[in-house]
């Protein structure tokens, strides 16, 4: 009978976790540590150590698993069982969510919390959940209440997460204990650096080739996303210009009416990432971001033909002609464009509709904004973004660990505090690509409504 061998040698906060059989564990460090690793290899040893065991492998959303856990549990944790045959993944059913099963019994599930029924409606020994922050207080209860398999000796949440602001709830919840939580290294990750024994029972580490090269694209962060993902630290921003943004104002997605009006806001880029937002705005006034184009080094007729590609349907009798095509949703009450004469004129051209220029001034736009961020009388904001609106993250922004979209802007949208600069005045002008046509948008909507031409 063949061996199966996979080895793997935990450093640091991961080999704490393995020996942890707490309620709720969290492995809270800057990118690139090996947390996920961490969490996916208890997850295959217990499975493979408890016949019958349930485990859960899951995020916010299911479609965001795709690029990040999943490929990494692909990858680097179960490819030995998988050519075994020990390991077959079963793409789900009505009934059962993806999954992936174990010549012992054992099963793990994958699922979202943005589409949590059949991923809610089984007992499991284990959950994993990648990125704990996005996650809400409830989607973290609703979890805990499904732990109750009964196949292992303890039932256990493991999760893993980038740093957030310090008053995040996870942060908190660690701060009371209700969980406990280690900090990770990036020492920790044997692909960033080598592990030296050393004679007098001292360990040294040592820097790899790839190692190197990562740690100078951290290096290269600013802010607030340095603190987090560079130094693992739970800071928040220093002058943060969106104080009243917060998990109210994020919502799951959910299908728009087709009676609420729709508008587009954007802002030209080409180097620096080029965003079309789209808005939706319901009967009460209250704005919704739900889908956006973020993408550098595109010109503006591809960004256009992707655009129409996600709202629209080919004409049978015209199925090249991107004018022709057939919309699914409402076509834009209004488009507000950057001041950029020449990219308003190209834009106009490739969608066939007409544009506005921005209301340019920047404090104006900003407090429009905050003031759509604060509570109303019904307890609600005025402006809300859904998760996963972007339609394409843009692999070279990811690379660079820059924001992909909108909702990573917001954190670290900050005012410019450099000595000699008025107090509280002007923002920082870097990544903040996002910022720009939401508060084009926003100031316009304060002028009032004049109607969409058409070219």
């Amino acid at each position: 009978m063949a061996t199966l061998q996979h080895t793997f040698r935990p450093r640091g906060s991961a080999k704490k976790l393995f020996a942890d059989r707490g309620d709720e564990v969290l492995l809270s460090g800057p990118a690139g540590t090996g947390k996920s690793r961490a969490c996916l290899e208890k997850l295959l040893m217990c499975a493979l150590a408890n016949p019958g065991m349930r485990g859960l492998i899951v995020r916010k959303t299911r479609e965001s698993l795709g690029s990040t856990a999943l490929v990494t549990w692909r990858e680097h944790v179960i490819p030995e069982a998988l050519r075994a045959g020990v390991v077959v993944f079963y793409g789900g059913s009505n009934e059962e969510p993806p999954q992936y099963r174990f010549a012992n019994g054992s099963k793990i599930m994958i699922g979202g919390m943005d589409k949590p029924t059949k991923i809610m409606s089984s007992e499991y020994d284990m959950a994993y959940v990648q990125e704990a922050t996005e996650l809400t207080v409830e989607d973290l209860e609703a979890i805990t209440t499904r732990l109750r398999n009964g196949k292992m000796s303890f039932q256990q949440l493991i999760m893993d997460c980038n740093p957030g602001a310090p008053t995040h709830w996870l942060k908190l919840r660690a701060d009371r204990g209700a969980l406990r939580m280690y900090n990770c290294t990036h020492e920790e990750n044997p692909r960033l650096f080598d592990e030296i024994d050393l004679p007098d029972g001292l360990t040294e580490y040592k820097v790899t080739e790839r190692g190197s090269a990562y740690i100078a694209k951290l290096d290269a962060l600013t802010g607030v996303r340095y603190l987090r993902l560079r130094k693992g630290i739970w800071a928040a921003a220093e002058g943060v210009i969106y104080e009243d943004f917060g998990d109210v104002h994020v919502l799951d997605r959910f299908e728009i009416p087709v009676n609420w009006r729709r508008w587009w806001a954007v802002d030209f880029g080409y180097t620096n990432p080029f965003c079309l937002q789209m808005w939706a705005e319901d009967p009460d006034g209250r704005l919704y971001l739900y889908r956006e184009i973020y993408h550098t080094k595109r010109t503006i007729d591809q960004h256009v033909a992707e655009a129409l590609r996600v709202v629209s349907d080919p004409d049978p009798n015209d199925p090249e002609s991107l004018r022709a095509r057939r919309w699914r949703e409402p076509k834009p009450f209004q488009i507000v464009c950057d001041h950029d004469a020449q990219g308003r004129a190209q834009f106009e051209s490739a969608i066939g509709l007409g544009t506005v220029p921005a209301v340019k001034a920047v404090d104006a736009g900003i407090q429009e904004v905050q003031q759509r961020l604060r509570l109303a009388g019904d307890g609600r904001p005025r402006l809300f973004i859904l998760r996963d609106s972007v339609v394409r993250r843009d692999p070279d922004l990811v690379d660079r660990m820059l924001p992909t979209c909108t909702l990573e802007e917001m954190p670290a949208y900050v005012w410019d505090l450099r000595e000699g600069k008025p107090p509280r005045e002007e923002p920082v002008k870097e990544n903040d690509h996002g910022m720009d046509p939401m508060r084009y948008l926003c100031a316009e909507l304060a002028k009032g409504r004049p109607q969409v031409r058409s070219t």
